[in-house]
Formats: C-alpha cells, structure tokens, sequence
C-alpha cells in the first residue's frame, strides 16, 4: 500500500495509521532539523500529486485488515507537507464517513492563511501544525521557506483557523539547542501562542537524523524552561522508540521500507522490531534492505538510522 503505512506507534497519536498523499520529499519548507533531509527543490504547487481514490482505497484496505483497537487515530502526515495536496479535504471528509476513528492532520501550517485551506482541515478532530520561530529572522533560519511563504502570513494563518475551527488545534515546538531554546526566542514564541490560542503546545526536540549534521537537541535546562514559560498548555514531547506493526505475513523488506521512508528509524530500533523473526532471517533482510538500493544508513547521535535512499541529508559543519 504506496500511500498508506503503520500503525506506527506515535508519541502523541497511539497507534497511528499513516496516511501520506504525496511524494517524498514535497515540501515547502525545507527545515534543518528535518528527518526526512533536506528539500530538494522546494515547491509551493499545490495539486493531486496521487489520485485521491487512490489512496482512499489503500486506506480502505488497512482499515479492513486491522481489528478494533488496532489503530487508534488516521493520521495524514506527508513525506514533505500533506496540504500541497487539493484532495487532502476530500480525503478527509470520506474517512470521516467510513471509520468512526478519529482523523489528525500533521502540518507545517504554512499554508493556513489560505481560506480553501483552513475548510480543508476543518473536518479532522486534530489538526498539529508546527511554529519554531518567535520572528521572520529564526523562521528562514530554521525553517528556511518557500520565498513567498512569510512569518507574519504563518501566525496569521493560525490565528484565523483557531478563530473557524473546533477541533483540537495542537502547535508543535521543535526545540534546537542554540537556535529557539533560549529565554528570549521561547518568550516570543510564547506571545504568538497567547495570540493564537492553541489547545495545546507540544514541546518537542529532533531524536530522528536532521537534514542538517550540526543540529542538536537542547539541554534539559532548556526544555524545563520552555515548558514554564508556555505553562498549563505545554505538554513536553518525550523521545521514544517506532513501534512498527509488521505481521509474519508481510513482505518484510518491503514493510520496513515503507516506515523508514517517513519514519527513519535506528539500527537498534529495528532489531527490536524484528524480535518475533529468527536471528538469521533478520540479518537476511537487513542485507537485503541496504542492497534493495531504497535505503541507507544515516549516523546522527552515535547511532545508525536507516531512512529512504532519497533523503538528503548533509554531514558537513555549519557553514
């Protein structure tokens, strides 16, 4: 199923079914924390980059294949950013009908200032858009955006969908050590939140490969510090490990690949994953992963990440 993948286990969603509508890596941000790589080019287009009864009926036949209780939210979540989509809505509106799980939408948010847009996404019970950036310097530094696409458009755009929409709106923070961690970048982001008013902020730090070898995750001093200035709403992310659902039925080089390309994830990882299959099918197909041509190896942390072959990422120092 190209465009459907998981459950996989979310730090904020359950288990999540993943839904991605569009190709890897279409984006129009091209963030340097970005577990993907980097954005090569970036694109603003928005169009039906896939069919969208396409992906309906992929949706349609993991939802079938899996019990109650298997899957607790439908998550559209994109190798790049899901509302570059048009049918994205569409989308939406026929899961709604078919399945009485919940559906989240995790974006970027950069295109909220867009009326068509925002009715989109009015239909999905959580919507997750991100917000780095206290001013325009931060954002095209850490989020490094379509040209067009400027800061005061973004929070605007927020600030209107808060004001038409009742489902959950929850802002994530990704928090990078010397870039948006300290006192004065978290109170200007913190003003933007009052002005906004999301239902929650999600306080979260890079635990994937970012595009960018230099980026770091902050110091704890700084996550305590960013929860306090936020307050009652901040809600601190926690770094945990990809539960993947892979069944012995599954192909499993094909079932790793399609997590990894949306979800790189790290060697141990992995060999946890596999714990159900034989030392030596696993050794097996993890050499017949790196030779499939689709993966890589990524080392970020003192850790090797397995991601899509098409990721970029950069191993150079800043500057």
């Amino acid at each position: 199923m190209e465009h459907v993948f998981g459950p996989v286990l979310s730090r904020r969603l359950g288990m999540s079914l993943g839904i991605d509508p569009i190709p890897l890596k279409t984006c129009n941000w091209n963030c340097v924390y970005c577990q993907l790589g980097r954005t090569i080019p970036l694109t603003n287009e928005r169009r039906e980059y896939f069919p969208r009864q396409e992906i309906l009926d992929g949706i349609i036949l993991a939802l079938d294949k899996h019990s109650p209780g298997e899957i607790d939210w439908v998550t559209f979540v994109g190798s790049g950013e899901p509302t570059l989509h048009t049918g994205l809505g569409w989308l939406i509106r026929r899961v709604k009908r078919i399945s009485a799980l919940p559906v989240a939408v995790i974006t970027n948010g950069a295109l909220l200032y867009l009326p068509e847009v925002r009715r989109e996404l009015s239909a999905a019970d959580a919507v997750l858009p991100s917000l780095d950036a206290g001013d325009a310097q931060q954002y095209k530094a850490i989020n490094r955006p379509w040209p067009a696409l400027k800061f005061e458009c973004v929070v605007d755009g927020m600030v209107a969908f808060r004001r038409e929409y009742c489902g959950e709106l929850w802002i994530e923070v990704m928090l990078l050590h010397g870039m948006n961690d300290c006192d004065v970048s978290l109170r200007k982001l913190a003003r933007h939140m009052e002005t906004i008013q999301p239902d929650q902020v999600h306080l979260n730090q890079p635990v994937r490969p970012p595009a960018e070898a230099w980026v770091l995750p902050p110091e704890e001093s700084a996550i305590l510090c960013a929860s306090e200035i936020f307050g009652e709403i901040a809600k601190v992310v926690p770094p945990s490990k990809v539960s993947i659902g892979i069944s012995q039925d599954d192909d499993l080089v094909r079932a790793i690949l399609e997590i990894v390309s949306r979800h790189p994830m790290s060697e141990n990882e992995l060999l946890e994953a596999l714990h159900n299959w034989k030392p030596n099918e696993v050794n097996e197909n993890l050499r017949l992963l790196q030779s499939s041509g689709k993966a890589q190896v990524v080392e970020r942390y003192g850790q090797r990440f397995w991601s899509a072959i098409s990721a970029r990422y950069s191993d150079r120092d800043k500057g």
